[in-house]
């Protein structure tokens, strides 16, 4: 099982995500002989799990039933365990976008974090692409390792455990887009143009605080990046519902004047239409917002690096 090619069938050792409804899920590690209790019951790995199709309606032992879905990369970022603050699709999809990443790119990344980020990007630079990822943690750094090496994406990812600010990404001129998620990205601006290749680059630096985003804005200009913005994604939701109205008495189109045969046979039709959408109803859809949204997250600066 990869996160990068779809498998028809489950398989022991995969990873799934059980679907309860109403947003609710979870990731599961498919094992012979294990259970997974949920609230509509027991799971059966081995008979209810093993050899099924991803897609499938699985009957838990209370009678209740879920679905088994097939990991995705957003799946993934909303089952996650977290062991950091991360990134959501929202903020995930500009990033990839505005660091213009594509299948071969190859990226470097700090930090690391719960790997949000990390396999969205894998997803977008695969097959031949790289990511550079650094965890000052090593804990987080090794937990990672291991969540690549389970999801089958370990040979498009490098993690290494150390510093940033201090040691930069330990590769040189390579890379096409570098991303920062770190307390002070001020400090590794340097070691992110010197990762960038000669050609030029782009970087994105998220930080919540607009002091930070001050002084990346000065560290990027200091060394030469053009092209320096900074965008907020503020996520509005609208609920689509259908509205039912009573059509309202307007009254006659008009009277023509002219007296003609043609004319007062056009009016008569006219005024008939009406009479009868008085009587009636319209229906229609309208989008109304919910009246508390998703607020701030972080800001998102972007630069460019000019080629030499």
């Amino acid at each position: 099982m990869s996160f990068l090619e779809y498998r028809d069938t489950i398989q022991e050792g995969d990873t799934a995500i059980v679907f309860l409804g109403h947003d609710s899920m979870f990731p599961v590690k498919v094992q012979r002989g294990g259970q997974t209790q949920t609230k509509y019951g027991v799971i059966r790995h081995s008979s209810d799990l093993i050899g099924k199709k991803y897609g499938s309606k699985v009957t838990c032992s209370k009678g209740g039933w879920v679905y088994i879905l097939h990991p995705t990369p957003e799946l993934w970022t909303v089952n996650l365990p977290h062991r950091t603050q991360i990134l959501y699709s929202t903020d995930i999809s500009l990033i990839t976008m505005m660091l213009e990443l594509k299948p071969g790119s190859i990226v470097c990344e700090s930090g690391t974090g719960s790997g949000s980020l990390s396999h969205a990007i894998i997803r977008t630079i695969a097959p031949t692409g790289h990511l550079y990822t650094v965890e000052f943690h090593q804990q987080r750094a090794e937990k990672a390792i291991e969540e690549f090496k389970e999801h089958k994406v370990d040979d498009l990812v490098t993690v290494k455990n150390q510093d940033v600010c201090e040691n930069g990404f330990g590769i040189t001129e390579i890379a096409d887009a570098v991303f920062l998620d770190i307390p002070s990205p001020w400090e590794a601006v340097r070691h992110a143009k010197s990762a960038l290749k000669l050609e030029g680059g782009r970087i994105c630096s998220f930080s919540p605080c607009i002091e930070q985003v001050q002084r990346t804005c000065l560290a990027l200009e200091e060394h030469g990046f053009t092209e320096i913005n900074t965008l907020e994604i503020l996520l509005r939701v609208y609920n689509v519902r259908t509205i039912s109205l009573q059509i309202p008495d307007l009254g006659k189109a008009g009277e023509d004047k002219s007296g003609t045969e043609f004319d007062r046979g056009n009016q008569s039709n006219q005024d008939a239409s009406c009479a009868n959408l008085q009587q009636g109803t319209v229906q229609f859809k309208s989008g109304i917002p919910p009246r508390e949204m998703v607020g701030h997250t972080g800001y998102l600066t972007f630069a460019t690096k000019s080629p030499i």
